[in-house]
């Protein structure tokens, strides 16, 4: 516990709480709720283990855990992916935007400009914010800018403390992991913005391909079941508001980012280990898509919660045939 600083006062935006007793290092997992764990559609699930300590102090104590480096994490990125690390290459884990890409269209200049904060933040292990479009019509240039906050908050997860005792090694192994999965998002973001004409990356290429296989025959009834249940809550989401209007087809949409998310999980798990089960995926991220549903109080019926747990059963088959 050398490299640990532990503070009594009010926490930074790198600090981590401590509380309780020590002889429970890896306690059961406690789960949060639905709202505050499933915020962002771009997070990667995973137990929240929270480490009680009696071996300091009586108090509330910080971990001062600002003790990653850069470089290494950035080696670990290139490591596995060069797309990835081209990426990040020249950002700064600031919270400042950089510019990582820059290509013209005609007369007009789109750049794509990314910031990564690392910070403690919650349950939330990541979020990976989708693009915010800026257009100077005087300078014939459109900017797309994305944030990235990583949140190592993970790092008592049984798995991991067996795999890297020392806590430098695993705070920067946590942060790359993370940082990797939602980088891919970003990489998958560019190239959907930018298709036309643009050289795209290995990551958004792979994505396609699966995606289009995601949507072929070749994947039935599986996909089709799936689909069919989304199709369900989302018109049970509509009757339960009373809407007639219409609205935009939300079912593509959600079939497209459920095969997202297991793209960015099985390539982080293949880079970095330390795998999620496909039950689990399914789970977490069946509770995300009710929530990009925008669901009314009435969706604990019976008939809602029955429609959920079967997309979660097909879906967790769906994803078993996409990694067979």
């Amino acid at each position: 516990m050398q490299e640990v600083k532990t503070k009594k006062f009010a926490k930074g935006k790198n600090t981590l709480l401590v509380h309780g007793a020590w002889d429970k290092l890896f306690p059961a997992s406690s789960p949060a709720s639905p709202i505050v764990q499933y915020f962002s559609p771009f997070t990667y699930p995973i137990s929240y283990p929270t480490p009680d300590c009696s071996f300091f102090p009586s108090g509330l104590l910080y971990l001062d855990l600002n003790i990653y480096r850069e470089a290494v994490i950035k080696a670990l990125i290139k490591e596995k992916s060069k797309d990835l690390y081209r990426l990040i290459e020249r950002v700064n884990f600031d919270g400042k935007y950089y510019q990582v890409k820059c290509v013209r269209f005609g007369d007009w200049k789109h750049c794509w400009d990314l910031a990564i904060r690392i910070q403690f933040f919650g349950m939330m292990p990541g979020l990976a914010f989708e693009p915010k479009k800026i257009i100077s019509r005087k300078n014939k240039k459109i900017i797309y800018r994305s944030l990235i906050l990583v949140n190592p908050y993970e790092l008592w997860e049984r798995k991991l403390v067996e795999k890297l005792w020392n806590l430098q090694d695993r705070i920067e192994f946590l942060i790359a992991k993370i940082l990797f999965h939602e980088c891919i998002h970003i990489l998958i973001f560019l190239g959907k913005t930018l298709s036309s004409g643009f050289e795209q990356t290995d990551v958004f290429l792979e994505f396609k391909e699966l995606l289009k296989f995601a949507n072929s025959k070749k994947l039935c009834p599986e996909s089709y079941d799936v689909q069919s249940h989304l199709r369900n809550l989302v018109d049970l989401n509509i009757n339960f508001r009373g809407g007639s209007e219409e609205k935009p087809d939300l079912v593509p949409e959600l079939y497209e980012f459920l095969i997202h998310e297991k793209y960015s999980i099985k390539k982080t798990d293949l880079a970095f280990g330390l795998p999620c089960s496909n039950r689990k995926i399914s789970r977490d991220y069946v509770k995300l898509a009710v929530l990009k549903m925008s669901p009314c109080i009435e969706f604990n019926k019976k008939i809602w919660k029955k429609e959920v747990n079967r997309l979660q059963k097909d879906l967790e088959k769906l994803y078993d045939r996409i990694d067979g």
